[in-house]
């Protein structure tokens, strides 16, 4: 499917309907790395800090590798940051664990988050795993490692890892497009809001970049006309973030109308109160699950 922008392959709908359908699973996928329960089970296996649980769960499906190699893997953190947490959840036990650690906790997770929920659960299992078995893994190795890993009996597990597999081979299309606009760690958070102390306070702790890598990074995008002297994205680095945004949008949508509209629509519909659980047991970002409910979002209690 063509449109009259030779950017990209497909319309925006097909577009659209890539980001919302990524946005709902997204919010199935990410409740591990915030649940007191799965850090839990992390510290059981010697996984004693977010870094290495994050490492180790993310990454479980490639093995043993080298810091660079995940580096690459995981973009946005600064390379100090992801070769501790290599080195220190390699030390600490082994992918296999990991991954045995990480799909156990995943599953008592949801299943107490989906409680009474059966039949979307179900539904929603059986296509997000047809549309995981969609997308492509072909220059995607996060997307791939996750598509060697065997699938699950239990729903609501076969559910985490279709969404998984597509928010990982997604994320790998996302990074090519990165690339493509030689957009490095720092200047891939730099240009989703602009420059503030704020991000900056935000996502040193998170990713590992120090002030004085921040302030490189801005000075690049400055140079480049991407930032203006006061931080702020200027038009021309609007624009690029949103071509990249939907470029990536764009390479992710094929999958979904091979599944077909209709059932991408009936994907949605099922994972809608998986959704309103998870928003309402305030486990993620509320970002995470404000941008799928909108103004339906429950208020913080």
């Amino acid at each position: 499917m063509t449109t009259a922008d030779p950017s990209y392959q497909h319309s925006p709908e097909a577009r659209a309907l890539a980001r919302s359908l990524w946005e709902s699973l997204e919010v199935v996928h990410t409740p591990v790395y915030f649940s007191s329960a799965v850090a839990d089970a992390g510290r059981a296996i010697g996984l004693s800090d977010r870094m290495m649980s994050y490492t180790a769960m993310r990454t479980a499906p490639l093995g043993v590798l080298p810091p660079e190699v995940v580096t690459a893997v995981l973009y946005g953190f600064s390379p100090q940051l992801v070769a501790y947490g290599v080195k220190a959840a390699w030390e600490a036990t082994t992918p296999e664990v990991a991954l045995e650690m990480t799909q156990t906790a995943a599953t008592s997770l949801l299943t107490n988050l989906f409680d009474g929920l059966d039949a979307e659960v179900a539904r929603a299992a059986e296509l997000a795993r047809e549309a995981a078995l969609l997308h492509p893994i072909l220059g995607r190795p996060l997307g791939a490692a996750w598509a060697s890993v065997d699938w699950a009996d239990d729903p609501c597990l076969v559910l985490w890892q279709a969404a998984t597999r597509i928010r990982e081979s997604r994320g790998d299309g996302h990074l090519a497009q990165l690339v493509a606009a030689d957009l490095d760690g720092v200047g891939s958070h730099l240009t989703l809001a602009g420059d503030s102390q704020k991000l900056r306070e935000r996502y040193s702790g998170l990713r590992g970049w120090s002030e004085p890598e921040w302030e490189a990074g801005a000075g690049r995008l400055r140079d480049r006309g991407i930032l203006d002297g006061d931080g702020a994205l200027t038009d021309a680095g609007l624009a690029l973030r949103e071509h990249i945004e939907q470029a990536t949008d764009d390479l992710a949508a094929e999958p979904w109308q091979i599944l077909g509209v209709a059932a991408a629509g009936h994907l949605e519909d099922s994972l809608r109160p998986l959704v309103e659980r998870v928003a309402a047991a305030q486990i993620v970002p509320r970002l995470l699950t404000r941008r799928v409910l909108g103004d339906a979002h429950p208020e913080r209690t």
